[in-house]
């Protein structure tokens, strides 16, 4: 008599599994743990985790076997996946957990720093904003960047520059579009 092979005996055991018959769960643990263990541990990279995300895994087995399909793969690979699985989601359960925490301190330090003066983020992204602006308007013509500068940094409207400028007012209305809309183009790039 032939002796059975490793890929049959465990399917035999999931389908066993699949009946709820716990003693082939336990079974199946000892045969397979080792190894599935060895899985986890490269999905989530560490000890502690692996053992929960093992235990995880085996409890999901617990639950599908029923699905496990011997012409789809081979068992080791049906529930080394399943562990992949649960560890992934473990490691997206913690990731998540932890932007909870980091979010209620960032809450709890913005409620108690609060004040009316900038805080040091909305600074740098002020500093960032002005750096981009500045590099921006170098790009732009010399008149073209002397008529936005002075509509906007001056307040002049379209009329006011033409006669400051003594330029046609469809010139100066022309370069402010032109300069703005190329204004709009290089900042979209830094945003």
């Amino acid at each position: 008599m032939k002796p059975e092979s490793p890929d049959s005996q465990l399917i035999a055991l999931l389908d066993r599994v699949a009946l709820a018959d716990e003693s082939a769960l336990k079974a199946l643990y000892d045969l397979t743990s080792s190894k599935l263990y060895g899985v986890a541990l490269r999905v989530v990279s560490n000890r502690e985790w692996a053992e929960d995300v093992l235990q995880e895994a085996y409890l999901n087995i617990w639950k599908i076997a029923g699905t496990y399909q011997a012409t789809l793969s081979p068992p080791m690979a049906w529930m080394g996946l399943v562990v992949r699985s649960r560890g992934l989601d473990f490691l997206r359960r913690r990731t998540s957990d932890r932007a909870d925490h980091v979010q209620e301190l960032d809450d709890v330090i913005s409620d108690t720093v609060a004040g009316d003066a900038p805080n040091p983020m909305d600074t740098a992204q002020a500093s960032e904003q002005a750096w981009a602006l500045h590099q921006c308007l170098s790009q732009l013509e010399n008149k073209q960047r002397e008529v936005v500068s002075l509509a906007y940094l001056r307040d002049l409207s379209h009329s006011e520059l033409a006669e400051q400028l003594k330029l046609p007012l469809g010139t100066v209305k022309t370069w402010i579009r032109r300069g703005l809309d190329q204004l709009r183009g290089c900042m979209a790039r830094f945003a």
